[in-house]
């Protein structure tokens, strides 16, 4: 027999060795590793080669084989609220569309409609649900539903990168996989290299200049919105970095942890759908230019 696929993390590792997969799975933390464990995991399960796949080489691994991604869209009108992976009728993904800012009810309800279908062969299904922190609660009780009833040989796979915002009902109804933090390379990362001097700029800056600054939000919801959480997950790096440098100088931080409390109360205003990302921006750079004096 083949060695195991080292490339799943050990929990993960046993089902497939087993045989005995779980109805729902809950794969958390930052980074892609999480979604590449997840896509790897639910080829695995549908794999026939002889140890626990992918093995690549089975008629099963071709059809769920990389292909050309068709993007998603949540309302329907543009793309379809879910596709399958590679080209595989059993084996599903749903993620955020190109465009939203949510995971919608509408994929989730698609996604109960295609479970209950009924899958080819004798084979077993598994379905992905990436971006599972942008589930909003109606999309979350959607979901809950297929969680207490799963469909026969079938296993969900939910992704995000923190769980905290999901229901503790959905939590609980799946066997979880914690991946550790990535290095956190936002400050030294060249596409923020401007937000980071800005931000050194801060001290002393007059307020028309921060008003002016989260003027450059405006505009249609979603890319707004994307570019306030790039803001707001920059300012929190470059917080964690100034609480560091005042420690060690044995200075007051508690401006500083203020502020980051601020980011986190205005990262959960700016998901909600009719959040301003201008007014989001406001708040956040006054709170930034707060613990920069």
């Amino acid at each position: 027999m083949a060695p195991p696929n080292s490339a799943h993390p050990p929990l993960l590792e046993r089902c497939l060795t087993s045989g005995r997969l779980h109805s729902a799975y809950l794969l958390a933390g930052p980074g892609t590793a999480p979604r590449e464990a997840a896509l790897a995991f639910v080829r695995a399960c549908v794999c026939t080669g002889p140890a626990p796949g992918p093995c690549e080489a089975c008629r099963e691994c071709r059809r769920s084989g990389a292909r050309d991604e068709i993007p998603l869209d949540g309302s329907g009108k543009s793309g379809p609220l879910l596709r399958h992976i590679g080209d595989h009728p059993d084996l599903l993904w749903i993620e955020r569309g190109a465009t939203d800012t949510r995971v919608r009810i509408a994929q989730i309800r698609q996604l109960q409609q295609s479970l209950r279908l009924r899958g080819e062969g004798e084979g077993r299904r598994a379905a992905v649900v990436a971006d599972a922190e942008w589930l909003n609660p109606e999309a979350q009780n959607a979901l809950l539903r297929v969680l207490e009833e799963p469909p026969p040989r079938t296993t969900l796979v939910l992704v995000a990168t923190s769980s905290a915002s999901l229901l503790a009902t959905v939590r609980s109804r799946c066997q979880r996989v914690v991946f550790p933090p990535e290095p956190d390379t936002t400050l030294t990362d060249p596409e923020n290299a401007e937000i980071v001097s800005r931000f050194d700029d801060l001290r002393g800056a007059p307020l028309p200049r921060l008003l002016s600054w989260a003027q450059e939000y405006r505009g249609a919801r979603a890319p707004a919105a994307a570019a306030v959480h790039t803001l707001l997950d920059t300012g929190a790096a470059w917080l964690r970095a100034r609480v560091a440098a005042e420690a060690r100088a044995q200075r007051d931080v508690r401006r500083a942890l203020d502020a980051d409390r601020e980011l986190s109360a205005c990262r959960k205003v700016l998901d909600r759908r009719n959040a301003n990302p201008q007014m989001v921006a406001e708040r956040a750079l006054l709170a930034l230019h707060g613990a920069a004096q």
